[in-house]
């Protein structure tokens, strides 16, 4: 038989924030070494009203009372990143206040350059187990 302790919450593996150098523009003054990211993962719940707080309801063209639900998933995926970003803290006023913005999202972009932003969204969705390509799925199935 199976043994079902395996999926216990207190024996589940807990998930580890990771640490990334997203930008060798950032330089810790003491070490002259790029600073590191941390990035950890947010539950499922969570994830799911980031998802609901990005989909909006659209009327389908020529079709009375009847709603097309759209993500609009940039929105989804910069608030999913300023979710799981540990540090820098992107909430900080003084953070803020030095890139001349307003908002946590707002500084992650003014922050980084569009590759670089580009490429920590792919950081965030690997941190939150979204790493799995459709390639590596195909070539899981066929194996």
């Amino acid at each position: 038989m199976s043994n079902l302790t395996a999926f216990l919450a207190q024996n589940a593996l807990k998930v580890e924030t990771q640490e990334h150098v997203v930008s060798k523009r950032f330089v810790d003054p003491d070490t002259k070494e790029a600073m590191k990211w941390q990035v950890g993962a947010v539950s499922s719940d969570r994830d799911e009203a980031l998802r609901k707080q990005h989909t909006k309801r659209l009327p389908v063209p020529g079709k009375k009372n009847v709603f097309q639900p759209t993500t609009d998933y940039d929105g989804y995926l910069a608030s999913l990143a300023v979710e799981c970003t540990v540090f820098p803290d992107l909430n900080s006023t003084e953070l803020q206040n030095s890139y001349g913005v307003m908002g946590a999202e707002a500084l992650l972009k003014q922050m980084l350059l569009p590759g670089e932003y580009a490429e920590y969204l792919k950081i965030v969705q690997n941190a939150n187990g979204f790493d799995v390509g459709m390639d590596e799925a195909v070539e899981e199935a066929k194996n």
